[in-house]
């Protein structure tokens, strides 16, 4: 008899595999139909695309005449002048109003009484009326120091100080603003290394505190552009002034003022792309920068 061997208990059978076609078909994702949107959008869209034809061939708004005006020496002449005022009040303004604002934030109690009483008092008061009484300035103080201020006081030395001053209110509170922005341990380090309190303030404080300056000083340079139109009341010859003369003549009314608007767009489109730049470059190293 041939020798019996043990074998190994036979094991039950291996399951069926399934095979990987058969598993579950994986969910489709469907996106969101936005309907609501896209019919909202097209509709603006066909409204703005009617609003620009209807400009564009609409013979009162004569475009040839705006055409021929918009590049004249008059014209150009006043633009000058705009922006020559624009950037003068500016850079008087925040030299002016960074000095209120350290007065603001001063502990003598006279400085910061003295600061917020010119913030207060030029802040309510409307800029035309302003203007107003520093043109007629002759009829209060006929004489300073010795001098007739008729003969002082012409129509854009009164511009300027009107401008000035009504700006230095406002560019204070932004300076205070972006002052307040700065941690107190940046101070209290600057402190600890013996930096003094004005070297501290424009090495240390300033610096920081334009991220928060920029925007809202943006927006100013960009109010105060618009605002000189409003010495046109006082016959300072700027940008308004010049196409008002120039209709006054020919009655074309709306031609000019579309040439005073183009270059205000214009103007106030470069000063929004350069107010980007400037934002971007105080923003390094922040969230906001982009």
């Amino acid at each position: 008899m041939p020798a019996q061997t043990d074998s190994p208990p036979s094991s039950p059978p291996a399951p069926p595999r399934k095979n990987d076609d058969a598993r579950a078909p994986v969910p489709r994702i469907v996106p969101v139909r936005r309907t609501g949107q896209w019919t909202a959008a097209v509709v603006v869209l066909a409204l703005l695309a009617g609003a620009l034809v209807s400009v564009v061939r609409n013979d009162a708004f004569q475009w040839d005449v705006v055409g021929e005006h918009l590049t004249t020496d008059s014209v150009l002449r006043g633009l000058g002048l705009t922006l020559w005022l624009t950037g003068l009040v500016m850079m008087l303004g925040f030299a002016l109003g960074t000095l209120l604002a350290v007065f603001r934030l001063s502990g003598n109690p006279v400085l910061r009484g003295v600061s917020w009483g010119y913030i207060w008092l030029f802040r309510s008061t409307p800029i035309l009326v302003q203007l107003l009484f520093w043109f007629n300035i002759g009829a209060l103080y006929p004489q300073i120091l010795g001098v007739d201020t008729v003969n002082l006081l012409g129509p854009v030395a009164v511009a300027v100080i009107g401008l000035t001053l009504h700006e230095a209110a406002y560019a204070a509170e932004v300076v205070r603003g972006g002052i307040l922005s700065v941690e107190p341990g940046q101070i209290e380090a600057a402190q600890s290394l013996g930096l003094g309190p004005w070297r501290r303030l424009r090495r240390i404080v300033l610096p920081q505190a334009m991220r928060s300056i920029v925007p809202p000083a943006g927006n100013m340079l960009i109010g105060t552009l618009k605002g000189t139109s409003i010495v046109s009341i006082i016959a300072v010859q700027d940008l308004l002034y010049s196409v008002q003369l120039v209709y006054h003549r020919t009655y074309e009314v709306i031609p000019l003022l579309l040439v005073a608007t183009l270059w205000y767009v214009a103007v106030t489109s470069l000063l929004s792309v350069g107010q980007h730049y400037v934002e971007r470059h105080y923003a390094r190293g922040t969230a906001g920068a982009r």
